[in-house]
């Protein structure tokens, strides 16, 4: 298996084990599910404090670059923004995405960790 194919994102679910924006439900977390076609990425999100997000970019080996919009589940305003990941491949086999991301409207840096869920 090639790196391209390691990487490749398509039909993967992640799930969120860290965040400095907010404290993660270790019960119910938000869950990624990811697409990608020809480097290009997108997909939709829910869980905890999100009611429904969705989230469209680019990857380029390691690195994944998106733009993304949710609802809260207090059902105000979505929240939207801008992120950088790195992939990082686990000893068993399975991803772990460390994202770099800042809010629409707040440039206060932030870090998530999501973890591939097992298939």
């Amino acid at each position: 298996m090639n790196e391209t194919t390691q990487l490749n994102l398509d039909g993967r679910r992640f799930a969120m084990v860290s965040s400095t924006a907010s404290r993660v439900d270790p019960d119910a977390p938000t869950r990624f599910d990811y697409r990608e076609e020809d480097g290009v990425i997108w997909g939709g999100y829910e869980g905890d404090t999100v009611l429904h997000g969705r989230f469209v970019g680019v990857r380029r080996q390691d690195e994944i670059e998106l733009s993304y919009v949710h609802l809260t589940m207090d059902g105000e305003s979505p929240v939207a923004g801008r992120s950088t990941s790195r992939i990082e491949l686990l000893p068993d086999g399975r991803l772990r995405l460390v994202e770099e991301f800042t809010f629409d409207g707040d440039d206060t840096p932030q870090v998530s960790v999501c973890e591939e869920l097992p298939a």
